[in-house]
């Protein structure tokens, strides 16, 4: 039996009620799990986790007090993992446009239909799932990385690079038989047999990680 962590949930913040729980039924009818919720502060007080089984947050663009946009800003700012989808009236093209630019999934125009806003949710969760192995990657990554000293990571860069051990030992001022032992317990902490194999697992420990 799965556990509710393993199963995605999408959240609805919308402040018309009618229209909220006409979206968590139909959710529902298709089996997903929903939450609802009547506002932004709501949601914040909440403040629900995105777990490994996905999801994605459904936000009306207009909502008294705290916008949906103001929403998004705030949690973007906290690095929140969530996917948004933003649902907007008549004449919020505008402000859908610059959502998308601030990092949403989609916006959709009320009404709609309920095909297409379960494709939308599908494709959001799926893009969830998908930012979480990228997160679990990056931080497995980091933490093999850690294992290194100062010494011993500037030296994986390097030859990560692509640098020989000769190269490195000149550029660090070190022998090169000192590059040589820091290598083996480069590959031997790292568990890495060559120096694409390093170069991929500094750069799934940051991108910017050979620049």
């Amino acid at each position: 039996m799965s556990s509710p962590e393993s199963m995605p949930v999408v959240h609805v913040v919308d402040d018309e009620a009618p229209f909220r729980r006409s979206l968590l039924f139909l959710l529902e009818s298709v089996g997903w799990q929903a939450v609802g919720h009547d506002s932004a502060e709501a949601f914040l007080q909440v403040a629900p986790e995105l777990h490994a089984g996905g999801g994605c947050l459904v936000l009306d663009i207009r909502m008294p007090r705290i916008s949906g946009l103001e929403l998004q800003r705030r949690l973007r700012a906290a690095g929140s993992p969530f996917p948004i989808i933003f649902m907007t009236g008549h004449g919020e093209v505008e402000l859908a446009v610059q959502a998308m630019k601030n990092g949403a999934v989609d916006f959709l125009q009320k009404p709609f239909k309920d095909q297409l806003f379960l494709d939308t949710i599908e494709r959001a969760v799926q893009l969830s799932l998908e930012r979480h192995a990228a997160n679990r990657r990056h931080r497995e990554a980091r933490e093999v990385l850690d294992r290194l000293s100062v010494r011993e990571y500037e030296v994986a860069r390097l030859l990560a690079l692509g640098l020989a051990n000769k190269e490195a030992a000149r550029q660090l001022n070190i022998s090169d038989n000192t590059v040589h032992v820091h290598r083996q317990h480069v590959m031997e902490k790292t568990g890495t047999s060559s120096a694409a194999e390093l170069a991929r697992l500094i750069l799934r420990a940051d991108p910017n990680g050979l620049d």
